[in-house]
């Protein structure tokens, strides 16, 4: 398995850009993205299909035999249309270098295999159900359940299926373990699309309803010095490495999924880590990360740290 070094994401020269292909429209929009982004880091696109043939083989009940002349057409429909999603992307990158992978295993379960081994996977957020779009399946069990980096590729919802490529990179930052990684990727990213970095730091997860007109504005005020300090320093390695990057802060004082979703609108692209400040082990997907997956307005780098 490739240990991934987070401090410097371009050490991974070997490491190829993953994405997923399944005839959808949002699949199609995210190996256009997907293409885009390898050539900007220098790697190859490795383009997957699963079939998923033993989750239609026990779908299809006792009744229903899937006989290989089934597994024959659907082998040849996989390979067609990898076919195609090659050339579409040879098309307009000629010199890319492509690699195509296709297995009788789920979208989900090959997702998760490549991602030991890739620089980042790359899904997209729409599509049929049972396909790589499909909410309820593999883009949640893929951005929870992978290794390294996962890109949700979310269109800008007022311009069509066009993906949103001006902006800034925006970084959720927590103060916890987890955010390291996020941050290190984020300055990696603003860096590479010479794009400024917002960082933007919650240091709260009460709903401010809750304590409306019974907090001291002047507390507020005091508190929020206090974090604005500790996000200065948790960002000061990283502007040191990353000199080029300009950096503006955000803190706020409640509702990081609120704050990030908002930032989603005007972002290229938001990097968070898959869990928060208040994650376990056994909670793979963090509760701002799981929105932003289903609800962004940009494509979304959820980043996992290594365990």
């Amino acid at each position: 398995m490739t240990e991934r070094e987070y401090d410097d994401p371009h050490t991974l020269t070997s490491a190829e850009v993953v994405v997923g292909v399944d005839g959808s429209p949002g699949a199609a929009i995210a190996l256009r993205w997907a293409a885009d982004y390898a050539v900007r880091h220098g790697r190859a696109l490795r383009i997957v299909n699963g079939l998923n043939l033993a989750g239609t083989s026990s779908a299809a009940g006792p009744y229903t035999v899937i006989t290989p002349q089934i597994i024959d057409i659907a082998r040849a429909q996989g390979r067609t249309l990898l076919r195609h999603a090659s050339e579409s992307v040879r098309a307009n990158h000629p010199d890319l270098r492509i690699t195509t992978h296709m297995t009788a295993d789920s979208a989900a379960a090959l997702l998760i295999a490549e991602s030991a081994e890739a620089y980042t996977v790359v899904l997209g957020a729409t599509g049929s159900v049972g396909t790589l779009g499909h909410l309820g399946s593999t883009l949640l069990g893929v951005t929870a359940h992978a290794q390294g980096s996962v890109i949700v590729v979310r269109p800008d919802p007022d311009a069509g299926l066009t993906v949103r490529d001006t902006g800034p990179v925006v970084v959720g930052v927590d103060g916890s373990k987890v955010s390291e990684p996020a941050i290190a990727a984020a300055f990696a990213e603003a860096s590479e699309r010479g794009a400024e970095l917002i960082a933007v730091h919650v240091w709260s997860d009460w709903n401010a309803g809750t304590f409306a007109g019974q907090f001291p504005e002047s507390g507020l005020d005091a508190l929020e010095g206090v974090e604005e300090a500790l996000l200065a320093e948790r960002l000061a390695g990283w502007r040191e490495k990353y000199p080029d990057v300009r950096v503006q802060q955000r803190v706020y004082f409640t509702s990081p999924s609120t704050q990030l979703l908002e930032w989603s609108k005007h972002a290229q692209l938001v990097v968070v880590g898959n869990r928060g400040r208040g994650g376990f082990l056994g909670m793979l997907l963090g509760s701002t990360a799981f929105a932003l997956v289903q609800h962004g307005q940009c494509p979304v780098m959820v980043v996992h740290a290594a365990e």
